[in-house]
């Protein structure tokens, strides 16, 4: 299960970041990322994300994309992320979480995750202690993958 979770995010790799996008090879953001392998892995996206602007946790407010994941996926602690689980992160204390990875690797002297890239791509790049200090949630997938 957690192998084919990571297989399928590794086949973004590449795929250009493009907001509110989540077609492998042509575009993706760090949702469309994670919404892409929930369609490889289990089936049809369960719901329809709402249309949101790049600053959307800044000014809103609001926890959608934590409440979005808890309705979707099974919450964890943090502590217990392995590879395949997917990571929510807080780009500030104050603010909700806004960034989403999947947990790729862990055997290195750092842990490794695949997100979208703001202004890049789908990338798999070391999770330092800039990303670890954000960390804020961890999720496994649906029983059935």
């Amino acid at each position: 299960m957690r192998a084919a979770v990571v297989k399928a995010a590794r086949g973004w790799l590449g795929t250009p970041y493009r907001h509110q996008a989540s077609v492998r090879g042509q575009g993706a953001d760090c949702l469309g990322l994670v919404r892409g392998v929930w369609r490889e892995l289990v089936g049809a996206e369960p719901e329809a994300p709402p249309p949101y602007m790049p600053d959307w946790a800044e000014v809103g407010g609001e926890e959608t994309l934590l409440a979005a994941a808890r309705r979707w996926l099974t919450e964890i602690p943090v502590a217990r992320a392995a590879v395949g689980d997917v990571l929510l992160f807080r780009m500030t204390p104050e603010c909700p979480a806004k960034h989403c990875a999947i947990l790729s690797d862990t055997a290195g002297p750092e842990p490794r995750m695949i997100h979208a890239y703001w202004g890049r791509a789908v990338v798999e790049s070391w999770m330092g202690p800039w990303w670890r200090r954000r960390l804020a949630a961890a999720f496994t997938w649906p029983k059935e993958v």
